[in-house]
């Protein structure tokens, strides 16, 4: 079957349950951007919110949060912030080991769009995206513009195709 197949199938599959998880020492639900735009594209695009957390970026709280997504029935994982480099980013530390498949082009996408923004700070990202027991997780920097552009260059447009992928 062709790509477009494939996405017109999936597509036929209904709404995707997502959760969203913002990584962040410093952010509440009312100044989390990240998570305030993801839930209205979402929501707008006709697919369902399962969970939703903020949470500090410890690696007991990332891996508890990917726990609870993966019991709730999450298809599509989103977490966002923790990818760089400071002793405090741990987010991809605590993903990166308990992913099951990863998509190795996702990162590597990411950084060449991101490239586009901010030049050669792009190799900074250490997003990252793969399986973890019946869900796709996907781990993104925490700026603004970085969720913005992961989800509109490269999550929305695959979603449905990749929970259908992920479930025959």
């Amino acid at each position: 079957m062709s790509h477009e197949q494939h996405q017109r199938i999936a597509a036929e599959g209904g709404p995707v349950s997502l959760g969203i998880i913002t990584v962040s020492d410093t952010r509440t639900k009312e100044t989390d951007l990240n998570g305030q735009f993801l839930i209205r594209e979402l929501l707008a695009a006709g697919h369902h919110l399962t969970l939703y957390q903020l949470i500090k970026d410890e690696p007991d709280q990332v891996q508890s949060a990917l726990e609870q997504a993966a019991a709730a029935g999450v298809q599509v994982l989103l977490f966002n912030g923790g990818t760089g480099i400071s002793a405090r980013d741990t987010t991809y530390d605590a993903l990166a080991a308990r992913l099951e498949k990863t998509l190795p082009g996702f990162g590597e996408l990411f950084r060449m769009l991101s490239w586009e923004q901010v030049g050669a700070a792009a190799m900074l990202s250490r997003a990252v995206a793969g399986t973890y027991h019946g869900m796709v997780v996907f781990s993104t920097p925490g700026s603004h513009k970085a969720v913005v552009l992961a989800w509109e260059k490269l999550i929305a447009p695959e979603l449905a195709h990749l929970a259908w992928e992920l479930a025959r």
